[in-house]
């Protein structure tokens, strides 16, 4: 059975004052709960609640050197985190990370013992056009790469036109989605690591929405936004898993 994964996104929000909000967290025993603070909090994040697991939001693909502002997995993995999120949409649309990009920085994060959430998702024009299946297949091919495991690897699907939106796909459309994840999987890794490897769902998941979510076939938590920011918000989606 894979185990079910609640992951919040703070992106760039958060300050010392917020940690407040991580002391408020459920942490069920039957799921992992994850916060991918600001870098800045990493190190802090611990004390205010040591049983969430803690990940950055990016990390290079050279272990060390001449970058300014970056962060190493190895910084990471110093500060605290045993997770690294590679690819999300907003790292692609607003720094240009191709697929070779991001498989890179999964495999630096892999060299660290990170387990990288790797994202993936479509845009609107691409929904609109009919090539989800199609764009999904490709960022899966070209960034996740080959000694991908259960251990090492979780996959979210982000369609890039619900994140921060409001809007949010059918259930269907969901569950299309995760059952052709995992299907590719299972071509590429083999059933048995394609079995383990958890998929989450992330865009405008709230409390509201979050139990009918985690009842779609082959989605095993989430990766969520916004709504991570609040305990009392990100408790309710919590509470959805836990039950789910």
């Amino acid at each position: 059975m894979r185990r079910k994964l609640a992951a919040g996104n703070w992106k760039m929000n958060g300050t010392e004052a917020t940690l407040s909000e991580l002391a408020a967290l459920q942490t069920p025993a039957e799921i992992d709960v994850l916060i991918c603070p600001p870098n800045t909090l990493i190190s802090r994040a611990a004390s205010a609640n040591d049983k969430i697991a803690l990940g950055g939001q990016d990390c290079h693909r050279a272990q060390s050197g001449a970058h300014t502002g970056d962060i190493s997995a190895e910084m990471l993995v110093d500060a605290g985190a045993s997770y690294v999120l590679t690819g999300h949409s907003e790292r692609r649309t607003d720094h240009g990370e191709t697929n070779e990009i991001v498989a890179a920085k999964t495999r630096a994060a892999w060299s660290q013992n990170l387990v990288a959430v790797v994202c993936i998702g479509e845009t609107l024009a691409e929904r609109e056009a009919g090539t989800t299946l199609e764009v999904i297949a490709q960022q899966l091919a070209g960034s996740v790469p080959e000694d991908a495991t259960a251990q090492n690897t979780v996959i979210a699907y982000e369609p890039v036109w619900a994140i921060g939106t409001g809007l949010v796909p059918t259930l269907e459309q969901i569950a299309e989605v995760h059952d052709f994840l995992r299907s590719e999987l299972s071509k590429r890794f083999g059933a048995e690591i394609a079995e383990g490897i958890r998929l989450l769902y992330g865009g405008s998941v709230k409390p509201s929405n979050a139990e009918s979510i985690f009842a779609t076939s082959n989605v095993d938590g989430a990766l969520v936004g916004g709504a991570s920011l609040k305990a009392d918000d990100f408790n309710g989606i919590i509470s959805a898993l836990a039950s789910a």
